[in-house]
């Protein structure tokens, strides 16, 4: 899938301009084939970071509530995905499921909220599309973009450093015979596990730290804007 032909540009524009971006593991994103990137999730910041920090065009699951005015038409044009988080949503499922089937590069968040971005939980959705997909899953973290104290929608400072590390693919695979509910529960907890240890990993590399704080306000809380 190719990009807008303005895609290019505004990334390089925001993450050169106005944050230095460093990416590590750059050559862990297979050339070519279907790649499923998941990454953990702390500010408003991760999903263009994750595109512009990717060596191949990304389409990214983003939640619905973020497809309004001129952004929602911007991602549109740009080929993002909405998805209703809290239900089952099977036409973004599908959606999905079909740039992979085109040989594409998906960007996912799988612990479904922004948070600590420790990935102590994550959703199905990335181990359901990697099954049925045969996609290969490289975990990838995004740090720098939110420090403790500041809220999930807050821009960083101009010129703060920001990293992106993609570590080793991960092939997800379940045994022989191994029922298919049990085996998105396998799969699931492979994914977690992996992107858990390569987020505790990148902070070591990077220097970087992960927020202590969830990030969210009480109005925040108050309106349901964290589940």
């Amino acid at each position: 899938m190719n990009p807008p032909w303005w895609a290019r540009p505004i990334a390089a524009l925001l993450f050169g301009a106005v944050w230095p971006v460093r990416v590590h593991g750059a050559e862990n994103v297979p050339p070519q084939g279907p790649v499923i990137l998941a990454s953990n999730h702390s500010a408003l910041l991760d999903g263009p970071l994750l595109i512009a920090a990717s060596p191949r065009w990304t389409v990214c699951l983003v939640k619905a509530e973020a497809f309004r005015g001129v952004l929602g038409a911007v991602m549109r044009r740009a080929g993002m995905i909405p998805v209703e988080r809290h239900t089952g949503d099977r036409a973004a499922l599908t959606a999905a499921l079909g740039v992979l089937e085109s040989s594409g590069v998906l960007g996912m968040f799988p612990e479904g909220t922004r948070g600590r971005g420790d990935v102590a939980a994550v959703q199905q959705g990335v181990a359901w599309l990697a099954l049925r997909s045969g996609a290969p899953v490289v975990p990838a973290a995004c740090l720098g973009v939110r420090r403790t104290g500041e809220g999930t929608n807050h821009l960083p400072r101009p010129r703060r450093r920001l990293d992106v590390v993609f570590g080793p693919p991960l092939a997800v695979a379940v045994p022989d015979g191994v029922p298919g509910r049990t085996a998105l529960v396998h799969a699931t907890a492979s994914v977690r596990d992996a992107l858990a240890e390569h987020v505790t990993r990148a902070v070591e590399l990077t220097g970087q730290s992960l927020p202590e704080d969830l990030g969210w306000s009480p109005e925040q809380v108050a309106r349901g804007e964290h589940l």
